[in-house]
């Protein structure tokens, strides 16, 4: 973490790119704050420093109610250094410990019990159910905050399977019962809406010209203020709209959903789809590092998702060896006769639809059509279709497609596609000793900085 001093300039400025790196506790008042936070700095005297939101927290400091630190971007150091605590960290705000063991979330990262336990007391101070937990709290904070939901709902919402066992961890947690919490909140909105927020910088111009492009008709919306889409998420069925607001750094996103549980992983993929959690300050700084002082990065590119990994290999495989446009227009035609419509739009179409279909109204060569029924096929059958190591045996996909999938389907951030023809010919603007593996872990962003060129 910063030294101290460091740490006292940022939070006097209120300079948003220190949000989230470290978080400032106030020992008079046992509450702990962004570098954001517009009440009156307190005196330094009376200030200490903590790298994460959970460091704070299991200090005994409560999150303050103005900035409410729990929305600042995802701090680096919370990751930890290990790639096992990140994948961990990542795979519990996914919601893996909410009806499943410690020694399952273990199984799945590979590693033993007492280990991942070692590790999160090492790096975190805290248990991994302990960590779990927290951020279950945090994310009912934020609905307690934001939304006039019953509390009831809200603790189904957030992974709690019983009232009283909500109202216990959320007493213990954060000091406040979430009655109390929701007294102190003055929202008066009556819709499911979100604030959702990042750390700058972001290019929206640039993201919204991606986005709009791309985007499937009837399924996807793009404008200059903001992007939508309908989506299904195990099997329930909702849409979203994020507006941005470049001044406040966040979006603020309305949400419609026909159960209340998937709630969380549903905003957990929204964060992922907008690349919301990315510290784009360290990634470009690595970015130039790889790609020397005579390459000019566009700042605030960021990565954008695609909602679910079966949707980006059906765009993967529409999208071989055709142009943005010629692929977009297949997407669409897909939809059209497959997807299923609701009032106002329509849902990007299900593995068993493509896979029952005969698929000619696309208007592609018999092999195309051959590999979208196999992939489809084999998400209808394999035990693990998403994994794109499983994919090697389908024909007709090969390694531009799978990585591509990996790249905007699972957000892989150090995905290089260096078989890709846009690249290929991006690389005249870079030197002679350019070498991708210096960019690594951020090569997907390297991708898009490399694509930005050939515009």
């Amino acid at each position: 973490m910063y030294s101290a001093e460091v740490c006292k300039k940022a939070r006097l400025s209120r300079d948003a790119r220190f949000d989230g790196k470290f978080f400032t506790a106030v020992k008079t008042t046992g509450i702990y704050c962004r570098t954001t936070c517009p009440v009156y700095p307190p005196k330094e005297v009376n200030v200490e420093y903590h790298p994460t939101a959970m460091s704070a927290a299991n200090a005994g400091f409560r999150p303050c109610l103005r900035c409410r630190p729990d929305s600042a971007p995802g701090s680096p150091a919370s990751k930890g250094t290990g790639a096992t605590l990140e994948r961990a960290l990542k795979l519990i705000e996914a919601g893996a410990l909410q009806k499943a063991a410690v020694t399952n979330l273990a199984d799945r990262l590979g590693v033993s019990d007492r280990y991942l336990r070692k590790l999160f007391h090492q790096q975190l101070g805290v248990s991994p159910k302990t960590y779990a937990l927290y951020q279950q709290c945090l994310f009912a904070k934020k609905l307690l905050h934001q939304t006039n939901m019953p509390i009831t709902d809200i603790a189904l919402a957030s992974g709690f399977e019983s009232i009283r066992r909500f109202n216990d961890c959320f007493k213990t947690m954060l000091k406040l019962t979430p009655t109390e919490m929701r007294r102190k909140s003055n929202k008066k909105s009556s819709s499911l809406s979100l604030e959702l927020f990042y750390r700058p910088p972001f290019d929206w111009l640039h993201m919204q010209v991606y986005l709009q492009t791309r985007a499937i008709k009837g399924v996807e919306w793009c404008d200059d203020k903001g992007y939508g889409r309908y989506f299904v998420l195990h099997g329930h069925k909702g849409k979203f709209n994020a507006v941005h607001h470049p001044a406040k750094h966040k979006f603020d996103v309305e949400i419609e959903l026909d159960d209340i549980s998937v709630l969380k992983l549903v905003v957990n993929n929204i964060r992922r789809v907008l690349d919301l959690d990315a510290d784009l300050q360290t990634i470009e700084a690595n970015l130039q590092c790889a790609l020397g002082d005579n390459f000019t990065l566009a700042s605030g590119i960021r990565l954008l998702g695609i909602w679910a990994m079966y949707e980006a290999g059906i765009r993967a495989i529409l999208g071989q060896h055709v142009s943005v446009v010629a692929a977009q227009q297949l997407v669409n035609q897909l939809v059209a006769q497959l997807g299923e419509t609701n009032e106002k739009g329509a849902y990007f179409p299900t593995p068993e639809a493509v896979a029952a279909s005969d698929l000619t109204f696309l208007n592609i060569p018999q092999s195309r059509i051959n590999t979208l029924k196999g992939f489809s096929q084999h998400y209808v059958h394999a035990e693990s279709p998403q994994h794109v190591d499983t994919w090697h045996a389908i024909k007709g996909i090969g390694p531009w497609t799978m990585q591509y999938a990996q790249m905007r389907g699972a957000s892989d951030p150090d995905i290089y596609l260096s078989t890709d023809l846009g690249i290929k010919k991006a690389q005249q603007f870079v030197g002679q000793d350019f070498e991708p593996a210096l960019a690594s872990p951020w090569r997907s962003y390297l991708n898009l900085q490399l694509w930005n060129k050939l515009k």
